[in-house]
């Protein structure tokens, strides 16, 4: 019997729907169920990464990090186990499909409807799937409720936040679950080395002719804001290579753009091949950060 009944991928700073699957479930309580998750879908970014609301007969769970948010309502009979392990690999299957540039530039509902099989094939299988091949990934989930357990909502109060046309609510404060990176290459190591020496130059050479444009001339504002805008722009590289960040892909392109209008505009106080090679050095880290991804997860929670 189905414990799993509907799910929805939903972007957590607007609640606006991305993905949902298909279902014929047309009962009154249902149907005010799927109201109410719609109500808790915009205020998901007020609530840390997982969390349970209940109705007289189903359960509403979800579970976010970083830009994306999976909900489902689910029988009040499914553990809370198998409902979060469902939303953690309905997530991971997500994130895996479409970057973050994607999603934080969707303007309409249901932009990803491509992702609705996938969300079916994946709830029948939690739903019909072997307990045994599951058993493992479930337990997991377990052992991680049992040291940090999901808040408790309540669906009158999202009611209530949602009917506030102008409302503010308090934003909760504890923070979103860090993203496991993959390992730091080699590569990716000199790329840190090379752009630590590229920001400190700028640095040196900004510092260096502000002190002198102070005492000489006004003029030379536009050459010492070339210098430290990269200087800027190439501790942020550094930062986005080393940490997870929404929007990275766009953030590493500006930056890159950063740094390569800046030293075009140096030409004069820079030789073309101290030009050539901090631009060089830009594209080689903005290559390392775009091809440095979140790790696959240790666990497929039985998929």
């Amino acid at each position: 019997m189905s414990m799993i009944f509907f799910a929805s991928v939903v972007r957590v700073r607007d609640g606006l729907p991305l993905s949902a699957s298909t279902d014929f479930y047309y009962a009154p309580d249902f149907l005010e169920c799927r109201r109410r998750l719609k109500a808790l879908a915009v205020q998901l970014a007020r609530h840390p990464g997982r969390g349970s609301a209940e109705s007289r007969d189903f359960c509403i769970h979800f579970s976010s990090a970083g830009n994306v948010a999976c909900m489902a309502i689910c029988s009040r009979r499914c553990p809370a186990a198998m409902a979060f392990c469902f939303l953690e690999t309905l997530w991971w299957e997500f994130t895996a499909s479409f970057d973050n540039t994607r999603v934080g530039l969707a303007s309409r509902p249901y932009a990803f409807l491509e992702f609705d099989s996938t969300i079916q094939k994946m709830k029948w299988h939690f739903n019909h799937g072997s307990a045994s091949q599951m058993e493992s990934s479930v337990a997991k989930v377990q052992e991680e409720l049992g040291f940090q357990p999901p808040v408790v909502l309540s669906l009158e109060d999202a009611d209530a936040a949602h009917s506030l046309a102008n409302g503010h609510a308090p934003v909760h404060t504890e923070p979103a679950p860090r993203f496991r990176m993959e390992p730091v290459t080699t590569l990716g190591v000199l790329s840190l080395v090379l752009n630590i020496m590229c920001a400190a130059l700028n640095l040196i050479r900004g510092v260096h002719l502000a002190e002198r444009s102070l005492q000489v001339a006004q003029e030379e504002i536009g050459n010492i804001l070339a210098f430290l805008v990269p200087f800027v722009a190439c501790i942020f590289q550094c930062y986005l290579y080393l940490f997870y960040s929404p929007a990275r892909t766009a953030k590493v392109l500006l930056m890159l753009l950063s740094i390569c209008l800046g030293n075009v505009y140096l030409h004069g106080l820079r030789s073309l091949w101290q030009i050539l090679f901090h631009v060089g050095v830009a594209f080689l880290s903005s290559h390392q950060t775009l091809t440095r991804q979140l790790q696959e997860k240790q666990s497929d929670c039985g998929v």
